[in-house]
């Protein structure tokens, strides 16, 4: 069965369990002493094998196995780009009264360039580094234009306290991860999938309202409503998080190729980029209320 999430749908990673699948390792049972054949691990589904053709699969099956390292290092560079082109836009695309709309012009075109590259890498069979840290570069772009703004106009420390939220959520669900105080299950992931679609509903809602003249649209962008709906999106992007972790840890136990490791630095910064944005958004209506 193929993950909902795009990032690790598609080719993904697959099982190792005959000579037609990837034979990197034998498989071994995950931490929480779960079965490897979870009908939500998108990497237990058939794979065609060279009978049928498919030398791009007997190219990827001859490479190494992706190691926690492979990912750790992947992430880093993923995370390290956004975080560099954040701060040159920061610095660069001045967000005063008479800067601020050529700014928000550039930051939202980067936004849309964005996500049609973490479509485009979706939608593709295997990994592409290029794509992937295109994709951060442009997202970093949008992520500085925005923080600046928000540190300007409504308060020099929010986006630090973004910041250090992001990794306190992050490092929470970590451990709780580890301790297998969450537990992903079927029925966990069937759940958070269903309660992210409704979540990106409402929020296209709420923007068309805004957009076609409804003062403040829905209300999600302010006072008590609109921190709930922005707590409600943390706990989502945490319960994504979770969701990452598990992939990957199924991946490395599966003996997926080093290069699906890019995969994983790729959904792990998606989770990690939208934990941020709802945060700041929390802490931005916490300050403009005051």
């Amino acid at each position: 069965m193929r993950s909902s999430n795009p990032v690790f749908s598609r080719r993904g990673f697959r099982r190792d369990d005959g000579a037609d699948r990837f034979t990197a390792r034998q498989p071994q049972p995950t931490l929480a002493g779960e079965a490897l054949t979870n009908p939500y691990v998108p990497y237990a589904e058939p794979h065609p094998g060279p009978a049928e053709g498919n030398s791009e699969a007997d190219g990827r099956a001859a490479g190494p196995a992706m190691t926690i390292d492979d990912v750790v290092v992947r992430t880093a560079a993923t995370l390290g780009t956004v975080a560099l082109t954040a701060t040159l836009s920061w610095l660069l695309l001045p967000v005063d009264s008479t800067g601020i709309g050529r700014s928000y012009g550039i930051g939202v075109a980067a936004a849309l360039v964005a996500f049609a590259l973490s479509m485009v890498q979706a939608f593709r069979r295997t990994p592409s580094p290029a794509l992937i840290l295109g994709y951060a570069a442009f997202e970093g772009v949008f992520l500085g234009v925005v923080s600046s703004a928000t540190s300007a106009w409504i308060s020099p420390g929010v986006v630090i306290q973004a910041v250090l939220g992001t990794m306190a959520v992050s490092a929470g669900v970590l451990v709780a991860y580890k301790r297998r105080w969450i537990r992903v299950t079927r029925r966990f992931h069937g759940f958070v999938i269903a309660a992210a679609t409704g979540f990106l509903i409402l929020l296209a809602a709420d923007a068309l309202f805004s957009l076609f003249g409804a003062d403040g649209g829905l209300g999600f962008s302010s006072g008590g409503l609109g921190i709930a709906f922005g707590l409600i999106g943390i706990v989502l992007g945490a319960a994504f998080l979770a969701l990452d972790f598990k992939q990957v840890e199924d991946a490395l136990a599966y003996g997926a190729p080093r290069q699906d490791s890019w995969l994983a630095a790729f959904g792990l910064v998606t989770t990690l980029v939208w934990i941020y944005l709802e945060a700041l958004r929390v802490l931005s209506i916490l300050q403009s209320d005051n």
